[in-house]
C-alpha cells in the first residue's frame, strides 16, 4: 500500500501495490501494522456495504458526535464515486475545509478519514457499492450531519445529485451547527 496526505491532517490517501501476474493481481487492502508504519494506525472493528442502485446519488455529509467519533476506510468495490472529507475540529487549522477524490473500483484507491470528520459521497456511475470499514461499533444516537450543498463549504460536487435521501436533503449548514 502506498500512503499520500491530503491537504487535510487525518485525510489520507490509499492506494494498491498490486503483484500482478498473467492471473491478475492480489492486492492487501488493509494491514493494521503498515498503516501505524505509515503513521496512520487504523484498526477496523466494523465492515459495512452501501450499495447505490443510481449515478448522482449523493449520501451525506454523516459524522458520529464526541465522544463517539469514528476513523472510517472507504473503498469502491463496484462504480465510481466522488467521495469527500469535511474538516469538523474546531482546533484545527484546516476547520471547515474540504477534499475530494476520485474513487472506483478500477482504481482501486480508497479514502482513510480520521475522526471528527465529516463524509459524504456522489456516485458517479449506475450499480455502485461501497466498502467502509470503521475503527468503532456503531453507537445509535449518536450520527449527524450537514448540508451537502452548504454555501460556506463550497463543496465543488463534479454534478447536482438526482438521489438523496430526505434526512441528508436538510441537513443544516455547518454555520448554523458551529
Amino acid at each position: 500500500m502506498r500512503f499520500a496526505p491530503t491537504e487535510i491532517a487525518g485525510v489520507v490517501l490509499v492506494d494498491l501495490d498490486p503483484a500482478a501476474d498473467d492471473r491478475g493481481h492480489f492486492a492487501r487492502l488493509h494491514c493494521a501494522r503498515d498503516f501505524a508504519d505509515a503513521g496512520h494506525p487504523f484498526t477496523p472493528l466494523q465492515t459495512s456495504l452501501s450499495h447505490n442502485t443510481a449515478a448522482l446519488t449523493l449520501r451525506g455529509m454523516h459524522y458520529q458526535d464526541a465522544p463517539h467519533e469514528e476513523a472510517k476506510l472507504v473503498r469502491v468495490t463496484r462504480g465510481r464515486i466522488f467521495d469527500v472529507a469535511v474538516d469538523l475540529r474546531p482546533d484545527s487549522p484546516t476547520f471547515r475545509r474540504w477534499t475530494g477524490a476520485e474513487l472506483s473500483a478500477d482504481n482501486g484507491r480508497a479514502l482513510l478519514i480520521g475522526p471528527g470528520l465529516a463524509h459524504g459521497f456522489l456516485t458517479l456511475e449506475d450499480q455502485t457499492d461501497v466498502l467502509y470499514q470503521i475503527d468503532r461499533l456503531f453507537e445509535p444516537g449518536h450520527g449527524q450531519g450537514l448540508r451537502w450543498d452548504d454555501p460556506a463549504l463550497a463543496i465543488a460536487w463534479p454534478a447536482r445529485p438526482r438521489v438523496i435521501s430526505g434526512r441528508d436533503a436538510t441537513y443544516p449548514d455547518l454555520v448554523v451547527q458551529a
